[in-house]
């Protein structure tokens, strides 16, 4: 015959422990010691412990089920994020529903609603490039639907949030062209009112500052894009005040900027130093292989689980918003 399941009470009369105890050990909560973490995950092991699922669903009066809005699947970063925030949520033993905008408002707005209907505890999410109406979200917050905004986040309403340091990335790579002798350096910008471009206008601005780099409207152009990277690019290569640098929004743009500058015969990095955002797969597939900011996407992901779970459980989050450091890792389109 198979043994009857054990539940966390019956692992903390075996440890001597309380069952509160038991449940934070079980999700790796810090402020239960690294030893009896290790000591009741030995234990829930070996006696085969598996969550009550239908027991955290009549607490919560929802599933555990958290929703997730990643604009593009295919743009490492987030998929990177997304990585992070599955392999959070199956040790904690929660479930997710991955949803995708494709950068668009109005699907965006339908996600949300889908997660509504769904039940969800909360949610995870990163804007689209076109949302700049954020009713859908409040919508959540009004049923008790807690957010947790990454990456693209939303400063309108009273959420938690995780960002990469966009500014001291931005600064940090503007500063190492400027010393690597570049003096006209363009910055091939995000739609305006998204936090990150802001964020990384700014670094850019402040580094070229600090070097006593003057600025004109004309060096910081809307482009995001590999596509239009390489229909605006080669017209600026050729003209009279011929950029000696270029530092891009993300990967997929700087890749656009070094494929335009080898169809007019622009040689990188001699002539021209080119820096993306992100450091996913483009910037290791490209001929030479692109300089750029390491964003450490899964570290995010982790770290915005770990805010929504805290809510969850009614407990304070430490902060209401996480930086997550990025670095410079230098290769081929620089000096």
């Amino acid at each position: 015959m198979n043994k009857p399941q054990i539940t966390i009470k019956d692992i903390a009369r075996a440890l001597n422990v309380s069952p509160s105890t038991v449940s934070r050990a079980l999700k790796d909560n810090p402020d239960i010691s690294k030893e009896t973490r290790d000591l009741i995950h030995a234990y829930a092991s070996e006696h085969n412990y598996k969550p009550n699922v239908l027991a955290v669903n009549l607490r919560s009066s929802r599933s555990n089920t958290i929703g997730v809005i990643v604009p593009q699947l295919v743009h490492h970063f987030f998929s990177c994020v997304l990585s992070g925030i599955e392999q959070a949520a199956s040790q904690a033993g929660y479930n997710i529903i991955v949803a995708q905008s494709n950068e668009c408002y109005e699907q965006e707005v339908q996600i949300v609603h889908s997660f509504l209907a769904a039940r969800v505890c909360g949610v995870i999410a990163s804007l689209a490039k076109g949302t700049s109406h954020y009713g859908h979200y409040q919508e959540l917050l009004n049923n008790n639907i807690p957010v947790v905004f990454y990456d693209r986040i939303c400063t309108g309403l009273q959420t938690e949030r995780v960002v990469v340091d966009d500014y001291a990335g931005s600064f940090a790579a503007v500063e190492y062209m400027i010393q690597t002798g570049c003096k006209r350096i363009l910055f091939y910008s995000a739609a305006p009112h998204l936090e990150i471009t802001k964020n990384r206008r700014n670094g850019y601005l402040d580094a070229m500052r600090r070097y006593k780099i003057p600025v004109d409207d004309a060096m910081i152009l809307a482009c995001d894009t590999r596509e239009r990277a390489i229909s605006i690019t080669p017209d600026l290569l050729e003209s009279d005040r011929r950029p000696d640098g270029f530092f891009a929004i993300n990967d997929d743009t700087a890749a656009g900027i070094l494929y335009a500058c080898k169809l007019v015969g622009v040689k990188v990095p001699e002539e021209v130093s080119i820096c993306g955002f992100s450091d996913g797969t483009i910037a290791q597939s490209t001929d030479p292989k692109l300089t750029t900011v390491e964003q450490h996407g899964e570290e995010v992901g982790r770290s915005a689980f770990g805010i929504l779970t805290e809510k969850l459980e009614d407990k304070t989050p430490k902060s209401s918003n996480k930086i997550v450091r990025t670095n410079l890792v230098i290769r081929g389109t620089t000096k």
